[in-house]
């Protein structure tokens, strides 16, 4: 007990030596305030403000095709150096290959031999299903959702161009370079022969005629070029203006045989062998179309809204653009074509959000206006129309609100599961009957056939 009495006591001896120390300044106390001081507050004070911490620095990379008519590598690039300004943190790598397949093929090849694909494609907007079945893309909804106005963005989109960006609830694609099938023509040509634009099979098939000029046996102009070598796009105007295109409302349906496909067939043989208003065969003419056109060689093509800009750079004559005409008076067709924006599941996530930044930044509409306007792709926003460059524009060039309107009479565009091996099918029985190798009944009986076979697994 005396023990324990002795160490309080002198715990208690501590604390007081302690405290007086405490009380003993070594120097003298700083003077006493003029003013009194101010209340204590009585929650604390709100912190200074202090700048957000710096974005970590994340490298994507960008795949594009440039394989068309178009100065398509040095647009994007500016597009890249003004979104890098917006986004110091973001370094784009753009990647250039010639045309859709040869960006499909790079980026399969990649995954399979085990690389990171990149974090963003632009690669056509029918290969959505072999992409989904690979396990390739990541859906884009939670971006959309995470978006102020994520509906009202989607919903400016042309419908016609988010045909192919949906499957299975899911929104995996946007429209970026997108296009149409038109028919260019010389519409000086036209007023000189006293003829209108024609509206039907048969306005077509006899403007065509009358516009063919021969010196001696040799052809010096023909009445129209219709690019058969990659078939299937072109082809499709004809069999949606006959009244039933190619595919259906699912993903495995395909209407090879059908009549009015066969119809269709037989009028786009018809047109050389009947009319002699355009070249027999299979035209491998895609590249060349468009010059023979702005150089008089032929007084109509089919093709491209893409290839719009470098036609009216080259042609001395206005150049009228349209639909595809139906096969009855009054009546056109179109399917759109063209290019989405994907972003790939193998790259990782900072990857994946960096490459969303740059589709919302591609997407605006000034950009997606600026992109139609020195390309001839159609605007992908419908508000893209509303901007002050694009009313300048087409007040000068109305031909590109031409290529806009083709879309109230667009079909959807050939997408069916296994695409690749169905549409090789079609691309060869359609070439054989162009050929006159096998009748148009004889070779879409055997295509469908085919094509049933190929889409059996996935049914």
């Amino acid at each position: 007990m005396k023990r324990n009495i002795f160490w309080i006591m002198l715990v208690i001896g501590v604390l007081v030596v302690a405290g007086c120390t405490a009380t003993a300044p070594t120097q003298a106390p700083p003077a006493a305030p003029t003013e009194a001081p101010a209340a204590a507050p009585t929650e604390a004070p709100a912190p200074e403000p202090t700048e957000p911490p710096a974005a970590e620095p994340v490298t994507i990379q960008v795949f594009y095709p440039v394989a068309v008519d178009a100065p398509i590598a040095d647009i994007l690039k500016g597009y890249i150096d003004a979104f890098q300004a917006d986004n110091p943190n973001i370094m784009v790598e753009p990647v250039f290959s010639g045309g859709y397949g040869d960006v499909k093929t790079a980026i399969q090849t990649t995954i399979d031999g085990g690389g990171q694909p990149p974090a963003l494609a632009v690669m056509l907007a029918t290969d959505l299903y072999d992409q989904i079945n690979a396990d390739n893309i990541v859906p884009l909804d939670d971006y959309i959702a995470g978006m102020d106005d994520g509906q009202a963005y989607l919903d400016d989109f042309f419908p016609a161009f988010l045909a192919n960006s949906r499957y299975d609830g899911k929104l995996w694609s946007l429209p970026f370079q997108r296009s149409a099938v038109v028919m260019y023509y010389n519409a000086d040509l036209f007023k000189e022969k006293g003829l209108d634009p024609p509206d039907s099979w048969q306005a077509l098939a006899e403007a065509g005629q009358a516009m063919v000029e021969k010196e001696g046996d040799q052809v010096s102009r023909w009445g129209i070029e219709w690019p058969s070598g990659w078939p299937y796009w072109l082809f499709q105007p004809l069999a949606i203006g006959a009244g039933q295109n190619i595919i259906g409302d699912s993903d495995v349906e395909v209407y090879f045989d059908d009549p009015k496909v066969i119809e269709a067939v037989q009028f786009y043989i018809d047109l050389s062998h009947v009319y002699g208003a355009m070249p027999e065969g299979v035209q491998a003419v895609w590249g060349q179309a468009p010059s023979d056109l702005a150089s008089g060689q032929t007084a109509m093509i089919v093709h491209s809204t893409g290839s719009l800009t470098g036609l009216l750079d080259q042609a001395d004559f206005e150049v009228g653009v349209m639909a595809v005409p139906g096969k009855e008076k009054g009546t056109y067709a179109t399917v759109p074509g063209g290019g989405n924006l994907y972003i790939f599941k193998g790259a990782p996530q900072e990857q994946q959000d960096a490459a969303w930044k740059f589709v919302e930044f591609l997407t605006q509409p000034e950009y997606a206006a600026d992109f139609s306007i020195n390309t001839g792709y159609i605007a992908s926003r419908q508000s893209a129309y509303d901007t002050d460059a694009m009313k300048a524009y087409t007040a000068k060039v109305p031909q590109a609100l031409a290529t806009r309107d083709v879309l109230q009479y667009a079909g959807a565009e050939f997408s069916v599961q296994n695409l690749g091996e169905v549409r090789n099918i079609f691309h060869d029985y359609l070439q054989k009957a162009y050929n006159g190798e096998m009748t148009p009944e004889e070779a879409m009986a055997a295509a469908q056939a085919d094509a049933e076979a190929a889409l059996a697994d996935f049914k």
